[in-house]
């Protein structure tokens, strides 16, 4: 079998190869992540047992992702493929195109997906449920244990520490989020349904899943007067779509504007963060817009 050999670093995975020998590549488990979660995942558990590659680039948005010829081979030869059914189309019709030798999870199987607010699918979001992060790190540990025997007991610690840190954040949250003057925040778009869900919030959206669709001008009339009547004080942007329809409710309302990041991928400016680092930042911009105690 033709081995890749992934440029990874220790969280930001970057979607770039470099050449190596097969004798370096053949030691090391190939591992082919959908979207940047799952590659955080895969590199938390697998460490330097494995070689992580994440089909989407940093600053792409991940849902509109498109696969080259080489990706799709990167699809073909990996040992385990980590997707999520219905979230990313191009990666969907790649696995369709191709017969993966490796195994397939697939985090719509892992953990329960629950509907999108007002629309006739499933959120795709899972990750901004520390919960469901859990779920996925103990299949990905399974997974990876099997791909390395003899490494077995590290890649279980491994999981173990990430698993504890996903509690410690999912707690925070919990108690960060436990008392607050609102209840209610506004988001670009509905990325964040699993975290409301989780804790207590009701999210309003500007959009809905597809964080590239317009409002329409009574959508975005409906978003303003929620804003006022709730005492919104903030809009929140994020890090891969543009903030113009944010800014202008902000106008209109006097609220502000801040990053609520989802998470999907990396920028340039997010590069040294990691899933972790960046939903603490994302409950420090929750607690200020909701007037937390």
């Amino acid at each position: 079998m033709k081995l890749l050999c992934a440029s990874a670093v220790a969280v930001g995975i970057s979607a770039g190869l470099v050449s190596c020998s097969d004798s370096d590549a053949a030691s090391v488990p190939q591992v082919v992540a959908a979207a940047y979660p799952f590659a955080f995942v895969a590199d938390q558990v697998g460490g330097d047992a494995i070689e992580v590659h994440n089909l989407t680039s940093p600053g792409v948005e991940p849902h509109d992702v498109e696969l080259p010829p080489q990706q799709l081979a990167d699809l073909s030869d990996a040992d385990l493929i980590i997707v999520e059914g219905g979230f990313q189309p191009a990666v969907d019709d790649g696995l369709e195109q191709i017969a993966p030798t490796g195994e397939v999870i697939d985090v719509a199987r892992v953990v329960t997906l629950q509907d999108a607010p007002a629309e006739a699918t499933l959120d795709p979001h899972i990750w901004l449920d520390p919960q469901r992060m859990v779920a996925l790190t103990n299949a990905v540990a399974g997974r990876v244990a099997s791909l390395t025997p003899d490494r077995a007991s590290e890649v279980r610690d491994n999981a173990r520490r990430l698993i504890d840190a996903l509690h410690e954040l999912d707690a925070a949250y919990r108690s960060g989020l436990a008392d607050c003057t609102r209840r209610t925040f506004v988001t670009s778009h509905a990325a964040f349904g699993y975290l409301a869900a989780r804790y207590d919030l009701e999210m309003v959206s500007v959009v809905g899943l597809d964080p590239t669709v317009e409002p329409s001008p009574a959508e975005q009339a409906a978003i303003a007067d929620t804003v006022t009547r709730e005492g919104v004080t903030t809009i929140f942007t994020e890090t891969l779509v543009s903030s113009a329809v944010a800014e202008t409710i902000a106008d209109e309302t006097g609220a502000r504007v801040r990053t609520l990041d989802p998470i999907e991928g990396l920028t340039e400016e997010t590069s040294d963060e990691t899933y972790l680092t960046l939903m603490r930042a994302n409950l420090v911009a929750l607690r200020q817009a909701n007037g937390c105690s």
